[in-house]
């Protein structure tokens, strides 16, 4: 009986939660829609769209693409609300200094992520945007591009990179959790760089200034991710009682 109503008070308080990062989703819902024109007019002068026209093929295109910025603006308002909701639903069982620790997740996951995609936007973007551009011109293809395909192609870029700079915070936490240390990370490390050449490849242009202006930073993002989460795990055998 005791577990059942302590896991109903769990249940409601995740529900009120729930409630508070949906109402704000819709409000910043409502401040995108009054704001996606003039993100998207902004956008368009950037000089990564400049030379590119957008076309609708449809009469629904323009809608689409309006309600989708609409909606990435609101998801990225509401990112450090949810997060921080996560962080307040999961207070009560962690100690004093856990949830200090923790807490400062909820703004290092939001920078990083804006990092990611402001990297991705203008830097990788421009680049597979130009290389594109320079296949079709070489196979004498006349450029046609419609909004949506644009903007599923910019998100297809932008947001895998977004992800891919929480990798600092990814490490940090499983080191935190102990299924990572230094030793580990050491053996780790090629696979890694491995795995990150790959991954740099697949969303760069199949160009070698490209690929290392795109590899180069994740690489550097996973050895600061190694340095942290060594720190780290040192400050805690230090604090550990023999």
């Amino acid at each position: 009986m005791e577990q059942n109503s302590e896991l109903v008070m769990h249940l409601s308080e995740l529900r009120k939660r729930l409630i508070v990062v949906i109402g704000c989703f819709l409000a910043a819902m409502c401040g995108g829609l009054y704001a996606a024109p003039q993100i998207l007019r902004y956008l368009k002068s950037q000089p990564v769209a400049a030379t590119v026209e957008w076309n609708v093929f449809s009469f629904t295109d323009g809608l689409f693409v309006y309600l989708r910025c609409a909606f990435v603006f609101a998801a990225l308002l509401t990112l450090p609300v949810l997060l921080y909701q996560l962080w307040a639903f999961v207070r009560p069982g962690l100690t004093e200094q856990e949830a200090k620790g923790t807490l400062f997740y909820v703004p290092a996951s939001f920078a990083l992520f804006v990092t990611g995609i402001s990297f991705a936007y203008w830097v990788v973007f421009p680049m597979m945007l130009r290389f594109m551009k320079s296949m079709n011109g070489t196979i004498g293809a006349v450029e046609t591009y419609g909004i949506g395909d644009y903007f599923s192609f910019l998100f297809g870029v932008v947001f895998p990179l977004g992800a891919a700079f929480e990798m600092p915070l990814v490490i940090l936490f499983l080191t935190r959790l102990g299924i990572l240390n230094p030793a580990r990370m050491r053996t780790a490390r090629k696979y890694a760089y491995v795995a990150l050449a790959v991954l740099g490849s697949c969303i760069s242009p199949p160009d070698f200034v490209s690929h290392l202006s795109v590899t180069i930073p994740l690489l550097l993002l996973f050895e600061v991710s190694a340095a942290v989460a060594a720190r780290y795990y040192r400050k805690r055998l230090v604090a550990a009682p023999n």
